[in-house]
């Protein structure tokens, strides 16, 4: 029995040093691992920072090109009658939102469905607009109803409620 308690005299502080060892080793491995984590990610948003706001500019870029009253004005072109001005007009909403689609991966679920939204909502707009003009008619009589359709809208325009909203998420990443 007395040698039993030597080995344990001897045995249970090599333990406790082993297991206070152990522990201590384990939270230094610990705040390493968090510590390589942390300048990854810092590093990885160092590198995406700029295409964000990148994205953030070409998204602000599309949402002022399309307002009714840059777009109807960049569009009509003398000669043109009203369903020729409605075609392009569209043609441009559309073809501009293409060329910005992969912008939807730098910004919010929120932003993306705000410029999705402002971009069928005009169209809707010109569209509505058609419906009061003959087509035939000179397209200034379908850009004056586009405009006055807009100017008459008790609230804000789509593209405008979209313009405020990517302006406030870019302003939150800076």
């Amino acid at each position: 029995m007395e040698a039993f308690l030597e080995i344990l005299k001897i045995i249970l502080p090599a333990v406790m040093v082993f297991v206070a060892t152990y522990i201590i080793l384990r939270s230094m491995l610990e705040n390493d691992q968090k510590k390589r984590e942390y300048e990854i990610r810092k590093k990885n948003n160092d590198a995406v920072l700029p295409l964000k706001i990148q994205a953030f500019e070409r998204l602000v870029i599309y949402l002022e090109r399309i307002n009714p009253n840059t777009l109807v004005v960049r569009v009509n072109k003398n000669g043109m009658n009203a369903y020729q001005l409605q075609l392009e007009l569209i043609k441009t909403i559309k073809s501009e939102y293409e060329h910005n689609l992969s912008q939807q991966i730098y910004i919010s679920y929120g932003s993306w469905e705000l410029v999705k939204t402002a971009k069928e909502e005009l169209i809707k707009l010109i569209n509505i607009s058609a419906t009061k003009v003959h087509h035939e008619a000179p397209s200034n009589e379908l850009a004056m109803m586009i405009l006055n359709i807009a100017g008459s809208l008790e609230k804000k325009l789509p593209n405008d409620v979209a313009l405020e909203y990517i302006k406030k998420e870019a302003s939150s990443i800076l």
